[in-house]
């Protein structure tokens, strides 16, 4: 790999998120690479309440100023939506951080494009998947740029050293020693890794005010349900209890009636890109109702052969998404059948939301391929007899095979 040049740094954008990591990067950056100019960049995907005093706080640190990109709406339609029609789930976990960074990362191009920039920063760890995510995009988009990543060039080897870092510098913080989780938040999912998660025989403390930020642990959940409608037209959800309005407002709906009701909590030791294994704690309350709804749908609406196809495409899709492949032809050629297998995914889903649980109380759909009539107990027209030839035709080649056995014994 070639070496960076760094005297050739005379501009960095940086991905900023205000946190951590990101708040000791741009003065290491002006320390490092001979007082070079540092603009800030923080993509919004819904983490509202982290932007706020964001600007202050990196001009204060020595950024030349801070772009807030709304991409909100862009990350939904673009990202989340086709993740969800595709049905990608990567052990469990609903790609919350995975499908936020290749959107993130297109904005952080298109601003180091329009500024001139040398190098596009990050502060994503070296053990972690977000460093690859980050970089496979920013190489689609800007293939000659500079990257720097600091956890791969500084002495630093801990979350602690980084706070030591910042008190020596003044740079101010939200968190303290015990609280330092690692977290990730948006408008699909927040998630929660170190401390005592690290140890997979310690419980997540799920009841402990401040640990969920999106919702409450089932325990702590209304003692009588919650109802909810939700119409698709074409696998994209159009209206929830009949109000129609955009993806990103009924993700947020949801996620106000998921987190009520304690749904979407996952806790899982997921194998990472690079290799290890690492445990995390995933809040995605309105994300876990959007799947089941749309996974109720399709059951009805296509055919045996589709679904089964797309079952088995869907952990490809995951798999490319987990990875940081976004920006791939075969993750396009993947969108494109989903887009096809959806074209009558439409209808309404009604479930009913309890302690945690999501109960299907009812699905319906003018494409639905569920007959009542052929499929009821009772009295039909379909004609069992028929069912004799085809098992004589389908059971024909055991049939063959226990006769050329027998023979040669």
């Amino acid at each position: 790999m070639k070496a960076l040049n760094k005297d050739s740094i005379k501009k960095v954008v940086l991905a900023y998120s205000g946190g951590l990591d990101t708040s000791i990067i741009i003065p290491w950056l002006k320390e490092n690479y001979n007082n070079c100019e540092v603009i800030a960049v923080s993509g919004n995907v819904g983490q509202n309440d982290e932007l706020e005093g964001l600007e202050e706080k990196a001009i204060a640190t020595g950024a030349s100023k801070l772009y807030i990109l709304d991409l909100t709406e862009e990350y939904v339609d673009d990202y989340i939506i086709p993740t969800m029609k595709a049905g990608a789930v990567y052990e469990d976990y609903l790609l919350g951080t995975s499908t936020a960074r290749p959107c993130i990362a297109k904005g952080l191009v298109d601003v180091a494009i329009k500024e001139g920039a040398d190098a596009i920063c990050h502060g994503c760890t070296g053990k972690g998947n977000d460093q690859v995510r980050f970089e496979l995009a920013i190489k689609h988009f800007a293939p000659e740029m500079a990257i720097i990543a600091p956890w791969r060039e500084w002495d630093i080897k801990s979350r602690e050293e980084e706070i030591e870092y910042a008190e020596a510098h003044n740079i101010p913080l939200k968190i303290n020693r015990e609280t330092n989780y690692s977290k990730d938040k948006n408008l699909w999912h927040l998630s929660h890794e170190g401390l005592d998660l690290e140890d997979t025989n310690n419980e997540p403390t799920y009841e402990k005010k401040g640990f969920l930020e999106m919702g409450v642990s089932p325990i702590d959940a209304p003692d009588e349900p919650t109802y909810v409608t939700l119409d698709f037209e074409q696998g994209v959800p159009v209206a929830i209890d009949g109000e129609k309005m955009s993806a990103k407002n009924i993700i947020l709906k949801l996620n106000e009636l998921g987190g009520k009701n304690g749904i979407g909590i996952t806790d899982i030791v997921e194998n990472r890109l690079v290799g290890m294994k690492c445990r995390g704690v995933y809040e995605t309350p309105g994300g876990t109702i959007l799947y089941k709804a749309h996974e109720m749908l399709e059951a009805i609406c296509l055919d045996k052969m589709t679904m089964h196809e797309k079952q088995r495409i869907s952990i490809t899709f995951a798999e490319l998404v987990y990875n940081g492949q976004w920006f791939t032809p075969l993750r396009e050629a993947l969108s494109a059948f989903v887009d096809k297998t959806q074209e009558k995914v439409t209808g309404y889903v009604k479930l009913k939301l309890y302690k945690g649980n999501i109960i299907k109380a009812g699905v319906d759909s003018p494409y639905s391929l569920y007959s009542e009539e052929i499929a009821t107990f009772g009295e039909s027209d379909y004609d069992q007899k028929d069912s004799a030839g085809f098992i004589n035709l389908y059971g024909l080649p055991i049939k063959v095979q226990a006769v050329v056995d027998a023979k040669n014994k």
